[in-house]
């Protein structure tokens, strides 16, 4: 899989101090994947008690181009199961 990321997304990374390398890891095991808003989808995975969420679209050659990510503890209203 190839993975690419859009400027903002590496805005984005370096404001919340989330490594690409963690961004990646959700991209290549998530727990879970839904859809998004205009078509894209958003994977995720807990991590210590939240949820990490990583926002991509999927281009027509199979690359994943990731529009942002970003952690919350809102782990129930993003389907993250128990705290």
């Amino acid at each position: 899989m190839e993975i690419r990321f859009i400027p903002h997304a590496l805005e984005r990374l370096e404001e919340r101090g989330i490594p690409r390398e963690l961004v990646e890891e959700v991209l290549l095991n998530p727990e879970g994947v839904s859809e998004g808003y205009f078509g894209r989808k958003v994977a995720q995975k807990r991590l210590n008690g939240k949820l990490i969420r990583v926002i991509y679209e999927e281009t027509s050659d199979g690359m994943v181009v990731v529009i942002t990510a970003y952690i919350t503890s809102k782990v129930r209203k993003y389907g993250g199961g128990e705290k």
